[in-house]
């Protein structure tokens, strides 16, 4: 789907057109090393994730020193369409580059930027994001792992679970208890604690998508001396150094995978052909994304959203978007108790609010989408 941009929106969108055409990894390098886990970046998208930081197209909203361009809420958006009309990553390891790097750039020391960001947005380095526990899932006010302040180190002990590609990262971003004393909100801070670390063991368990797909790991912290410039922000500050990341993941994934999803639909409702689907989907199936579709057509769509763009015109990180994307997927999320079929209204002949221009089909793939890949880019 395109929408009508004046000429700055659309030159800013050929420049980048003409380096993915140029830079683009191909299906032969993909198929030659597959990436095993979240925090796993083979030497092809190494390469890519690279040449993205040097040319300012990785994060194309952060300024040239964090590979980017100081690029507009609309040109990000567009940024984010051409990528998903390739169905290419930017990265394949998100959290490091979307939550944990954001992080530090919004609470880091310039040493803790100097030694973490930039690695991790040049793929030098990848990161883990522990968060997850036994008992304390989303809910961080639950958070049990405790680090105590011990002269010039903080001594960890707990246990993390979920920990997507922590076998592979380099280091992990981990949420703490450091105050339990203090309100449930405000008793936690963020350290950054690198692999191989005494007292650290990870312990990876196999996935929902099989044995060769591991990327989900346990991770657990006894008597772990994490030196005091590993500690991010100000203490007792974890929950608003937690909320603001993962805004920025939030609101910026919803782009890039917003018209992946739609391609997904196309494929498994009722009227598309069998053989168009990248694995046979079940008559449930079809006729839950034909619902889908339809609920989606009822909430207003996001390109309405697009059209009022926060007061910054330059935004550093994309809670400023003012966007509401949940909007327009929050059919997906629907626990609906019938999985009737409602008659699907063409997207082509359906009135919508703002005016589309060119045409909805996809660029042929670079490198072909995999379930897992998608399950790690939408994990946390």
């Amino acid at each position: 789907m395109r929408l009508d941009f004046d000429a700055d929106v659309e030159a800013f969108r050929a420049e980048f057109v003409d380096f993915l055409n140029a830079d683009l990894p191909t299906a032969a390098e993909a198929s030659a090393q597959r990436c095993r886990s979240s925090a796993h970046v083979p030497q092809w998208a190494r390469r890519w994730q690279c040449a993205l930081f040097d040319n300012g197209w990785l994060q194309p909203g952060y300024p040239p020193e964090f590979g980017g361009r100081n690029a507009t809420v609309v040109e990000q958006y567009v940024y984010f369409e051409e990528l998903s009309r390739r169905r290419i990553y930017r990265t394949f390891n998100p959290q490091g580059v979307g939550i944990i790097a954001a992080s530090l750039i919004q609470h880091g020391t310039a040493e803790q930027q100097r030694r973490w960001v930039v690695p991790i947005l040049r793929a030098d380095i990848t990161a883990a994001l522990g968060m997850s526990e036994p008992g304390a899932g989303s809910d961080l006010a639950s958070l049990r792992t405790r680090a105590t302040r011990e002269g010039d180190s903080f001594i960890v002990n707990g246990q993390k679970v979920w920990t997507s590609g922590a076998h592979d990262a380099d280091v992990i971003f981990i949420l703490v208890r450091s105050d339990p004393t203090a309100p449930e909100h405000e008793g936690i801070s963020v350290l950054l604690i690198p692999s191989g670390i005494a007292g650290g063991d990870v312990r990876p368990f196999a996935s929902a998508c099989g044995l060769d797909d591991v990327d989900f790991n346990e991770v657990f912290f006894s008597d772990v001396r994490v030196p005091v410039e590993n500690f991010v922000g100000e203490l007792n500050t974890g929950w608003q150094v937690a909320n603001s990341s993962l805004g920025d993941e939030r609101t910026l994934l919803w782009l890039s995978y917003a018209d992946r999803l739609q391609e997904f639909i196309d494929d498994w409702t009722p009227s598309a052909p069998i053989d168009r689907a990248p694995t046979p989907p079940s008559s449930w199936t079809r006729g839950r994304c034909a619902s889908w579709d339809q609920q989606k057509w009822d909430e207003p769509p996001a390109e309405t959203a697009i059209r009022h763009p926060c007061r910054s015109s330059n935004c550093l990180v994309s809670r400023q978007f003012k966007l509401q994307p949940r909007r327009l997927w929050a059919p997906l999320e629907s626990r609906a108790s019938s999985a009737e079929v409602r008659p699907v209204r063409s997207r082509r002949t359906t009135s919508r609010p703002t005016r589309v221009v060119g045409s909805r089909d996809t660029c042929e793939a670079s490198v072909p989408p995999s379930p897992e890949a998608l399950r790690r880019c939408s994990a946390t």
